[in-house]
């Protein structure tokens, strides 16, 4: 947010700059160099008295009244040969100089002017030029001034507008801070602004579209609950009733049967179950923070998973400190990259962490097939599966690495997949320091 008002503030700074040489150079263009100007007006007594004084003199005259306007001035006047003033002389003055005008020289603080363009005030007067030196002439004054005149008008259109901005600015503070407790899960978030302030109606638009998402997400969380508590009941009774009807059946035909439809109906507790899980996490209050054991929360962890065939390698240090966060969900999240990665092992599966300022990372490594990085990010989603995991011998509803994934980010940490070393997937957890 500051950054979009310094830039707006850089913005009218280069605007005011850039206004300021287009009024120069347009004036410039029109009336002349406004420095020229200046310039004239302040050796306006010299040229005065040599248009005034010694250009009036009758020709025998006119040398004896450049000396004495000599002996009185301050500046140095000295008649030069024609050539050298054209020498001295910009190209884009010597026109002027050639129409015998007088022609300022700013940065020496000089001026030329053509004796006479027809050789009337003495002999070989048209061949020779008037050379003033040390004027009266300083720019730095003007330059100081023209400065100050648009340094008031910066400010003036600077404070009007650092007002202005400041109410928005302070606006789109609330706003930021709505939208980052909203996107933390915080749903009851609004905006509170008085109907005069400057984003009212931005803030009154977002605020409505809190409202729908909150009664949206209320709704599905609503729906998916209580269809899965629903579900739950006639579950219950399906599995007394399979357990009444094996210890009843001799056929053996029949009884596999039972068993596979037991099957089926433990894969569907099971995913009532995931279902109430992700619910619960996107709850209000999804996390219960405590202070826990990072060790031996993760080797409790590699503990609980199913025996299986494929070897599990631990390399969690000894000594890494305490963590304060959801132990029960980081545990979960852990618990699910270590099953995933035993279904789409080849032979090992490896899980490792260490703690590096106050932050943990945690890697579980396998040796599988791996993941394509085009569908690295989707299989995060809900229900997504890749084509290879989609028969019921690997199993799995596409939920344990969308809880995985959120149970991480609620802590504000990251889940990313990597090429592992072994061959297959990397699945990388970062947690920030609690």
């Amino acid at each position: 947010m500051n950054r979009l008002f310094f830039r707006f503030f850089i913005l009218v700074m280069l605007s005011i700059s850039v206004a300021a040489f287009i009024v120069y150079f347009t004036i410039n263009r029109l009336f002349g160099d406004p420095l020229e100007s200046i310039a004239r007006r302040q050796a306006a007594a010299q040229i005065f008295l040599l248009e005034q004084y010694v250009d009036q003199a009758p020709a025998d005259e006119w040398l004896d009244r450049l000396n004495k306007v000599r002996e009185v001035s301050e500046s140095r006047i000295d008649l030069v040969p024609i050539a050298i003033a054209r020498k001295s002389l910009p190209e884009q003055e010597r026109e002027a100089f050639e129409r015998g005008e007088v022609v300022i020289d700013i940065p020496n603080k000089a001026m030329f002017r053509r004796v006479d363009l027809t050789g009337d005030k003495y002999i070989g007067s048209n061949e020779e030029a008037i050379h003033a030196q040390d004027l009266p002439i300083d720019i730095g004054v003007a330059l100081k001034v023209e400065a100050v005149r648009y340094l008031i008008v910066a400010l003036a259109l600077l404070i009007p507008i650092g007002f202005w901005s400041r109410s928005h600015w302070k606006g789109l503070q609330v706003l930021m801070r709505v939208a980052d407790k909203f996107g933390a899960g915080q749903l009851k978030a609004r905006a509170q602004m008085q109907p005069g302030d400057s984003i009212y109606p931005l803030a009154e638009r977002i605020n409505h579209m809190a409202d729908r998402i909150e009664t949206l997400l209320e709704s599905q969380r609503s729906l998916l609950h209580s269809v899965s508590h629903e579900i739950r009941t006639p579950i219950a009774r399906l599995e007394f009733a399979f357990e009444l009807l094996h210890d009843t059946v001799q056929d053996n035909v029949l009884e596999k049967r039972i068993g596979s439809m037991q099957g089926d109906l433990t894969e569907l507790k099971s995913l009532v179950n995931e279902l109430l899980g992700m619910a619960r996490m996107d709850s209000d209050q999804p996390l219960r923070y405590e202070t826990f054991d990072v060790t031996e929360t993760l080797r409790a962890c590699a503990n609980t998973l199913p025996p299986s065939a494929v070897s599990l390698d631990v390399a969690v240090p000894d000594g890494m400190g305490s963590y304060y966060g959801d132990a029960r969900l980081l545990q979960r999240a852990t618990g699910n990259l270590l099953r995933n990665a035993q279904k789409y092992a080849n032979a090992r599966v490896a899980l490792s962490a260490w703690r590096k300022l106050g932050g943990v990372t945690i890697i579980v490594d396998d040796d599988g097939p791996g993941i394509p990085e085009s569908e690295r990010e989707k299989v995060f989603e809900p229900f997504y599966r890749l084509d290879r995991s989609r028969d019921r011998n690997t199993g799995g509803f596409g939920l344990g690495l969308s809880i995985a994934s959120k149970a991480v980010s609620l802590h504000g940490g990251t889940l990313k997949i990597e090429t592992s070393p072994l061959g297959g997937a990397r699945f990388l957890i970062t947690l920030p320091a609690a």
